[in-house]
């Protein structure tokens, strides 16, 4: 790439009522903040354009409050040597019109490329190599595409392209019947030529706006269900109008990719996140043999500060935050366990997320034991995180929460369970969703 090339990249980051399905995780933590590998969800994709060659500058869009973002922006743009900004749009304007809305601050370096990514994505983010075949197909934009089983690809923003080419020849926004297995990552490569093509649409829909103003009494009825010009979604009115109109292609990953929606989701991605520090970050991996420090199995992250004795046994995929304490003869498996939190002798974390400043008490259990799911708590769960009681219990609803400060005290077993922050549980329970 020549060196006048400049790049940016934009991270679509939402806001606080797009984290319902995040709860109770999200009751006080933005959800792109939460710690995923010991790193805030928004810091692996940012970390990933750290990557491409000739960036000038990162921005995260969404509608929480500055002050939730200014400290890790501030951070950050120091550790990376790199502006990033966080820009609050004043209302939703969509995936496509939030980029729009901030046109003139994304185009003040002039960049030739800009990449758009979502915040929720958990993937391997191979940009620089996107980039590369983006420049080799000469069109405007370019999807990060990834194949996934028939049955959910209706989950999905579905679509077909050229097997030749990569060109996007069709593109359907969770199609009710099936369409194809390739579907949209939420990743992709623009030139500036995407602002006019928003624009157009904004105009487009105005206009016709205009038009019911002046007709029917009835039309005008339907007008009032349209969106606002200025709310453009990327997928339904960029992406489906322009396939097959050689300006849209496809570039195919065939590493992980998932969403990350719900916490069963978090700890999921967690995991991968982990997997992948053994590539590309492996001193964040923690070691040990259970002599002078805990037996670590697996990939495993432990934050500095956090104090392990070394009698305890650590992992696969755990996440051990800041000020944590973990007390002798401990067992900790698929988990994150968050800030200040202490876990005492004995105690055992399977299958779990415990919140921050929690206290789980000696001999103790936090666990899910997925056999015992039953319809009836699959269907509390679904409720109380605002989703469809369907699908990957493992991956959608299968773990157990702990809120922020909850103690569980001495021999108590928490199993299949959601404990909402603040509660002090001294009696077991199983599949109850604590209020």
């Amino acid at each position: 790439m020549e060196s006048s090339e400049k790049v940016v990249a934009v991270i679509m980051v939402g806001g606080p009522t797009k984290g319902t399905r995040f709860r109770p995780l999200s009751f006080n933590t933005p959800k792109p903040l939460f710690p995923l590998a010991g790193q805030p969800m928004v810091h692996h994709p940012i970390s990933a354009c750290k990557r491409i060659p000739n960036l000038a500058q990162i921005f995260l869009i969404g509608f929480y409050e500055e002050r939730e973002f200014a400290l890790y922006v501030s951070s950050l743009s120091n550790e990376l040597r790199l502006p990033v900004r966080y820009l609050k749009e004043d209302k939703p304007h969509g995936s496509a019109g939030g980029i729009y809305y901030f046109r003139d601050i994304i185009l003040e370096d002039s960049p030739s490329y800009i990449f758009l990514l979502n915040c929720d994505v958990c993937c391997n983010f191979p940009l620089p190599d996107m980039l590369e075949a983006h420049k080799r197909y000469g069109g405007m934009g370019t999807i990060l595409v990834n194949k996934v089983s028939a049955e959910s690809a209706n989950q999905f923003g579905a679509l077909v392209a050229d097997p030749v080419t990569n060109e996007l020849l069709h593109y359907t926004e969770k199609p009710e019947t099936f369409v194809s297995d390739l579907i949209n990552c939420g990743v992709y490569v623009f030139t500036s030529e995407i602002f006019g093509v928003i624009q157009d649409v904004s105009i487009h829909r105005e206009g016709r706006a205009n038009l019911r103003r002046v007709s029917s009494f009835e039309a005008l009825q339907s007008a009032t269900r349209n969106l606002p010009t200025d709310f453009v979604r990327l997928d339904q009115d960029i992406l489906s109008p322009l396939a097959g109109k050689k300006r849209l292609y496809t570039y195919e990953t065939m590493e992980f990719w998932e969403q990350i929606k719900t916490p069963g989701m978090s700890l999921k991605c967690s995991g991968l996140y982990l997997a992948q520090f053994q590539l590309t970050s492996p001193h964040l991996l923690a070691g040990g043999n259970g002599t002078r420090t805990a037996t670590i199995i697996g990939d495993v992250y432990i934050h500095p500060s956090a104090k392990v004795h070394p009698t305890a046994k650590i992992g696969p995929n755990v996440s051990i935050s800041a000020n944590v304490r973990v007390a002798a003869g401990v067992r900790l498996i698929n988990c994150i366990i968050l800030d200040d939190v202490e876990i005492m002798e004995n105690a055992v974390v399977i299958n779990s997320i415990v919140g921050w400043k929690s206290s789980i008490g000696k001999w103790s259990r936090v666990q899910i034991i997925y056999k015992n799911m039953t319809r009836k708590m699959m269907f509390l769960f679904s409720r109380l995180l605002d989703q469809k009681a369907n699908g990957d219990y493992n991956d959608k609803l299968g773990i157990t929460i702990l809120g922020e400060a909850v103690i569980v005290e001495d021999e108590v077993v928490v199993t299949n369970s959601i404990v909402l922050p603040n509660k002090t549980l001294n009696l077991s329970v199983l599949e109850e969703i604590i209020l």
